[in-house]
């Protein structure tokens, strides 16, 4: 195992090369394919690639994590990293560099070029596996008042790098090893960080007595099965005397019984323990269940008696699943859409998710997520994951806007001065953008990004073809024109002779004309007297 300093922290290499090939195709991923580092460091992963003689052109190669339904997300093009990602191609190698590493980055990272030929696509596989991690304060020894501890984190960085330590929010001064020795009371709170990372530091803990939920919310159903899980510590010795932990147990709400012998969950209850981690399980759920569910450890010492409070509140209802959609707005070559399946159920990942298009089931894999390369607007998904007895839980579909309807207020003729809306209407989930626009010759104008046009006081220049668009991730439509017509009276009447210069016996015209809608009638008068009218 190697270590590498990275520019803005830390990462640990496992150096295994890896070489894929078929037919002159593969990719060489020649540094690891396990690196685990610290979170806000920097990360580089490498590799080269061949293909036959009869490519005569690679036309991109990139970098991906996710995959599915045949769309490959290059991590350009993706939200999540952008502005954090750079790629580095030269003479068949490749290199892919992650900067202000989170602890979301962790997943296994694959090489993936494309060139002329129509089957000329290869992906590296297994690929390269990133993990990222943050520190841990680990209580090591506790007694009453001297613990010893040391910052703790999954990549194992050897002792000759520098630690802060923190007690308090306050830095304690001279400390620099990765363990560290001191005097602490009950309400003393410590965390640690490498230093030059000091942006990350780990969560504070309480050196001495504490409780830890995984979770401090829980939902279930009529009949299933939920899990509790905590973990707990104490000073190994008070007043040189050694801890022993006498008894361990749950309860509900503020009621200090064992829920083993609580006639409500008789039979239905588990509890184990193994070491300082204990779970609850509880089967068979009834409505009767929500309530928040504590655990109580208890000491041979008389004050040594301790309560996780807040506890985990238990939640009953039905699970609820919901799509959520993402699109790239990286850049405007970015055509993929992402939907997530999402629950208000604590689900885990070894739950494989069903995914459906128009009703029936399409192969995912059993991933969370699935990527779409283009939307047909016809096309509804939708999610669920596959468990029995879940299968009338589908969430919502999600589909692109429906052909917008558009209306006017007031209906009918629409006079010069008066107020007038238009409005936007689509179906669609996620629910629609909407923008109206004015057609005038070639040019089409953007006037407002909103369900409605208003006009407080609508003019004749007013007047023209108008449509709306409904968008959203999925698609974007486009209504039909509604014409608007605005109606006014004439205004004053111009009159002009022909030709100018008038002589006896001539032949003479006179014209009046007025900018009136609907057009305007003309009646000619000679004194006071009518004298045409047309």
């Amino acid at each position: 195992m190697s270590l590498t300093a990275a520019a803005g922290g830390l990462v640990v290499l496992l150096t295994v090369t890896v070489v894929k090939s078929q037919n002159g195709w593969g990719v060489t991923y020649r540094k690891p394919t396990e690196i685990c580092a610290l979170k806000g460091s920097t990360v580089t992963i490498s590799c080269t690639y061949g293909y036959p003689y009869t490519v005569e052109r690679v036309d991109k190669t990139l970098w991906f994590t996710k995959e599915s339904n045949n769309v490959h997300v290059d991590l350009r093009s993706d939200p999540d990293y952008s502005d954090r990602v750079e790629y580095q191609c030269e003479n068949k190698a490749c290199t892919l560099t992650i900067r202000d590493l989170r602890e979301t980055d962790s997943a296994t990272y694959k090489f993936r070029f494309i060139t002329n030929l129509e089957t000329g696509r290869y992906t590296g596989e297994p690929g390269v596996t990133l993990s990222v991690t943050d520190l841990q304060v680990q209580v090591i020894t506790s007694t009453y008042r001297r613990s010893e501890l040391r910052c703790l984190n999954r990549c194992s960085l050897p002792d000759r790098f520098t630690y802060i330590w923190y007690k308090n929010g306050q830095n304690i001064q001279g400390q620099t090893s990765n363990t560290y020795s001191g005097y602490f009371v009950d309400t003393d709170r410590v965390s640690c960080a490498v230093r030059g990372q000091e942006l990350f530091p780990s969560p504070s803990v309480s050196v001495h007595w504490g409780v830890t939920y995984t979770s401090t919310q829980i939902c279930g159903s009529k009949g299933s099965t939920v899990d509790i899980h905590c973990s707990y510590r104490y000073p190994s010795r008070v007043n040189n005397v050694d801890t022993r932990v006498t008894k361990t147990f749950w309860f509900v709400n503020n009621e200090p019984l064992d829920l083993k012998e609580d006639s409500d969950y008789s039979g239905r209850v588990e509890d184990q323990c193994n070491g300082n981690s204990c779970t609850l399980t509880i089967r068979d759920l009834r409505e009767t269940d929500s309530a928040e569910y504590k655990f109580k450890f208890i000491t041979n010492h008389d004050s040594g008696k301790y309560t996780g409070s807040p506890g985990v509140v238990l939640s009953f209802s039905d699970p609820q699943f919901q799509v959520d959609v993402r699109k790239s707005t990286v850049d405007q070559f970015s055509t993929w859409t992402e939907l997530t399946c999402r629950s208000n159920y604590q689900l885990f990942d070894h739950h494989s998710y069903i995914w459906y298009k128009n009703g029936e089931k399409v192969e995912n894999k059993g991933k969370k997520y699935f990527l779409l390369d283009g939307f047909d607007p016809s096309n509804r998904y939708y999610c669920n994951i596959e468990v029995l007895g879940y299968e009338r839980f589908r969430s919502p579909p999600v589909y692109a806007p429906n052909l917008p309807l558009v209306s006017v207020l007031p209906s009918g003729q629409i006079k010069k001065g008066s107020s007038v809306t238009m409005s936007c209407s689509s179906d669609a989930n996620p629910a629609a953008k909407y923008t109206w626009y004015k057609k005038n010759g070639t040019d089409e104008p953007r006037l407002v990004d909103q369900e409605r046009l208003s006009f407080s006081s609508i003019q004749s220049s007013d007047s023209g073809d108008y449509y709306c668009t409904a968008e959203n991730e999925l698609g974007r439509t486009r209504s039909e024109i509604i014409s608007i017509d605005v109606k006014y009276p004439p205004h004053p009447p111009s009159v002009s002779v022909s030709p100018s210069e008038i002589v006896e016996g001539s032949s003479v015209t006179l014209n009046c004309s007025s900018d009136a809608n609907p057009a305007a009638t003309y009646t000619w008068y000679k004194g006071n007297r009518q004298h045409v009218h047309g």
